[in-house]
This record gives structure tokens, C-alpha cells and sequence, in this order.
């Protein structure tokens, strides 16, 4: 049996975006106060500007520290473990009801459809103090994949 080699794809800020859109299981890491990172595991999502976007609180340390410092990177994962994943580094912008309500709507859209009662929706965001976490990539590894390197290949 051949060994899995390990890939390392660049790609456009076009290609990362339609490589996200499916996926939505994601690491989200940030700054604490004393510059240690902070890793949150997270569903997200692509708006429609081209910008990686998270449905959280204001009180949860992710959107605490995006706020303090909104130097952010996240590592969006595949379904499977073994599929591919991407790092993107970016700046977050931290959006709080009732400022995130349509924003959230679009999240919801972009990842799951159409919601069956978009006021009642936008009623629960209001009342739960729902805020969105928007990131701009701004620089991505490449997509890679897990497994050998290849120069193991040749041993078969």
C-alpha cells in the first residue's frame, strides 16, 4: 500500500474562500491580556464580503481578546480528521447587538439556509445579546494535508 503524502496547495483569496464555504468546524486563536494564546473551537462560516465570520457572546474570552487585539488566526478543519485544513491570519472586527442581528442572519443563511421564522430569529439574537466575530483574512498557509513527506513515496 502506497503512503498518504503529505500536500501543501497555495491558493487565491478566491480558492481559500470556496475551500471555507463547505467547512464550518474551526480553531479560532487569539491574544489573552498577558499575549499567551487562546484557542476556542468554533463553527464558522464566509459572509458575503469575503470575511470569516463567528456567531459568540461578548463575554466569552474569544471575543474579549479580538476586541483587545484584533490580530486573529483560525485553522479551519475538515470534516474528516485527516482532510485537509488551511491557517488564516487577520484582523477581527468585534459587532454587538443590536448591530450583529443582520449580520447573524447572513451567518445563519451562509451556513444553514433559510431559517423557517427569520423574526422569531432575529428575536432570539436580540434577546440572547448575540455578537459576531467578522474576520478579514489577510494571510493564509497553504492548504495542506496530512501524511508522509514525500520522499517517502519513492520507497514503494
Amino acid at each position: 500500500m502506497a503512503p498518504n503524502i503529505a500536500t501543501n496547495t497555495r491558493v487565491s483569496l478566491a480558492e481559500l474562500l470556496d475551500f471555507v464555504r463547505p467547512r464550518h468546524r474551526a480553531v479560532l486563536l487569539t491574544r489573552r491580556a498577558d499575549g499567551s494564546p487562546q484557542g476556542s473551537p468554533l463553527t464558522c462560516g464566509v459572509d458575503d464580503s469575503g470575511r470569516i465570520v463567528v456567531s459568540t457572546y461578548p463575554e466569552r474570552a474569544k471575543t474579549r481578546n479580538a476586541r483587545r487585539d484584533p490580530r486573529v488566526s483560525l485553522i479551519v478543519l475538515s470534516d474528516e480528521w485527516n482532510g485537509p485544513w488551511v491557517q488564516i491570519d487577520g484582523t477581527a472586527e468585534v459587532v454587538d447587538a443590536p448591530d450583529s442581528v443582520e449580520p447573524l442572519v447572513e451567518y445563519f443563511r451562509n451556513i444553514s439556509g433559510e431559517h423557517p421564522d427569520w423574526d422569531e430569529y432575529r428575536q432570539a439574537m436580540v434577546k440572547q445579546g448575540k455578537s459576531i466575530i467578522r474576520v478579514t483574512p489577510e494571510k493564509w498557509g497553504p492548504v495542506a494535508t496530512g501524511g508522509f513527506p514525500a520522499r517517502l513515496a519513492a520507497d514503494e
